[in-house]
């Protein structure tokens, strides 16, 4: 029996989105990215705000109304969210880059974590208690 070896592989592209059987440092690869791309997406919208900002009072207390919406509020908390992990995991990576701490990677992904969610919970409260 004679076998086409130039017969393409069955497409597997949806076994990119499960997420089982992931490694931690795929994990924190997908969450740096991730992050990444909100914070450049917030980088664009910030900017677009300064400048309506820059187009009299009457934009700037029509601003104001649109800041204390929910979802404006929640999106402020997921930006420093993300700027929090995205940093501490640009450290872990030059960390394990330009040092001799590979074999504690994962203990130093845990840990900047640790911290991600402590500093984020305590905006939180800070931010929905002011």
């Amino acid at each position: 029996m004679v076998t086409d070896t130039n017969k393409p592989a069955p497409a597997n592209w949806w076994r990119w989105f499960d997420p089982r059987q992931r490694d931690i440092g795929t994990w924190a690869f997908i969450l740096n990215r991730i992050t990444a791309i909100g914070l450049t997406i917030y980088l664009f919208l910030h900017l677009v705000v300064l400048y309506q900002l820059s187009q009299g009072p009457d934009a700037y207390d029509g601003f104001l109304e649109l800041a204390k919406s929910p979802i404006i509020v929640i999106g402020e908390l997921l930006v420093v969210i993300a700027a929090i992990y995205h940093g501490l995991n640009g450290i872990r990576i030059g960390l394990t880059t330009f040092t001799d701490t590979s074999p504690f990677q994962r203990a130093i992904f845990y840990v900047f974590t640790f911290i991600t969610i402590v500093g984020s919970l305590i905006f939180a409260v800070r931010m929905f208690t002011a």
